[in-house]
């Protein structure tokens, strides 16, 4: 079962093509992402409201890539509760229009929904160890190396929820889906139109370029982003953890172009509700 890059680079959700009818072909047809993503949508949303009760004015537990959301549409025009509901149907309206321009078969199978679960939750496990393996490595003294490692979660989030456990999950599952939006499903396709056609780079050269842009970007916005028109200071600069966060947005983008939209989204969030899960009840007892 062989893949060909699609010439068409309007095909953003998916630039390999697979055996037709195939689960990897199947799964990575956008209303495919919508349907397996929709749950993880409603349960960050309805886990947001109620983990924060002033959610619909404040941004409390929210990852900073929905913030950018909310900020553009408010730009737009759309100001309180609708800026603060759009965001989720952002997503939607998105994977709706690039079903419909992939002219792809409708019908959902919900095995396959099911095998897109566990199947992002094992490529989550590449990223969990690699990020145990340089924590464990780089923490000193060695015969503390355990404790001290622990395991960088890949998502930025307006405040600190640290002792909340639910709260963390809360928000690792909306960063798997927002960051995924913007700094892959968005900011790729956008690089891609500046470096390819604007610039004139070769399609390789303008793949790659993208790619390293679209990850570093995703890793600087953990320690640095723009709020509301100003510079905010996030998590403590780190080499190590910069550099992970790299890896990770260059694995996430691979994914990306392999396995479309939902796999990639998925993955990020089982990234990060395993971090959670293992930094809570391993890492720090």
């Amino acid at each position: 079962m062989g893949a060909s890059v699609k010439n068409d680079i309007s095909q953003v959700s998916q630039l390999f093509n697979f055996e037709p009818g195939s689960y990897l072909e199947r799964s990575s047809r956008p209303v495919y992402a919508l349907v397996f993503l929709l749950p993880f949508l409603v349960f960050y949303e309805i886990g947001t409201i109620l983990l924060n009760t002033d959610a619909l004015r404040q941004s409390q537990v929210r990852v900073v890539a929905f913030v950018w959301l909310q900020e553009a549409l408010e730009q737009l025009g759309f100001t309180g509760k609708l800026s603060w509901a759009l965001p989720p149907l952002v997503v939607v309206v998105i994977l709706l229009f690039l079903q419909v321009a992939s002219r792809k078969n409708w019908n959902v199978r919900a095995s396959l929904v099911g095998a897109m679960l566990v199947e992002s939750a094992l490529l989550a496990v590449p990223l969990i160890v690699l990020s145990l393996a340089v924590n464990t490595l780089a923490a000193q003294p060695a015969a503390n190396a355990l404790e001290q490692a622990g395991i960088w979660i890949c998502s930025a989030v307006e405040a600190a929820t640290g002792i909340n456990v639910l709260a963390d999950i809360v928000t690792g599952i909306g960063a798997g889906i927002y960051e995924e939006l913007v700094f892959r499903l968005i900011l790729i396709c956008v690089l891609m139109l500046i470096l390819q056609d604007i610039c004139r780079f070769s399609k390789q050269y303008s793949v790659i370029l993208a790619v390293a842009i679209a990850a570093a970007l995703f890793s600087a916005h953990h320690h640095v982003y723009i709020r509301g028109g100003y510079i905010v200071e996030a998590e403590p600069f780190n080499w190590l953890a910069f550099g992970f966060r790299t890896v990770a947005g260059i694995y996430f983008a691979v994914l990306f172009a392999i396995r479309g939209f939902g796999i990639t989204a998925g993955t990020h969030a089982f990234h990060n509700i395993i971090a959670t899960l293992l930094n809570a009840y391993i890492f720090t007892g």
